[in-house]
């Protein structure tokens, strides 16, 4: 991966704090896991930003180099990857979602 798309890849992780690279958009998810993810976070009431992945093959590619993670979509949650559906599933069925979406204390 050539530095340029690493630096932009690490800038898009980094527009927001939450952050959900999906196929579609917060308004019309195009695949079942994208919008199952979106509606734990609409459900969850916290901001978060989304990338649509289909707009742009260098970030689709890319981004599965950067994080190691083969399948759409992927939750960042302060720079770091979360995982995919299943793994938000998880987390939310087990109550770690929340914890994990809360604001950082100051």
């Amino acid at each position: 991966m050539d530095d340029a798309l690493k630096t932009r890849l690490e800038s898009l992780i980094h527009s927001g704090r939450i952050v959900l690279f999906m196929k579609g958009n917060k308004s019309f998810p195009q695949c079942g896991f994208s919008a199952h993810v979106l509606g734990i976070l609409k459900q969850k009431g916290v901001p978060f930003e989304t990338f649509n992945i289909l707009s742009d093959s260098d970030v689709r590619q890319g981004l599965k180099e950067y994080s190691g993670w083969p399948t759409y979509p992927q939750l960042y949650v302060d720079g770091k990857l979360v995982g995919g559906a299943d793994i938000v599933a998880e987390l939310e069925s087990n109550g770690q979602l929340t914890e994990l979406l809360a604001p950082p204390a100051n």
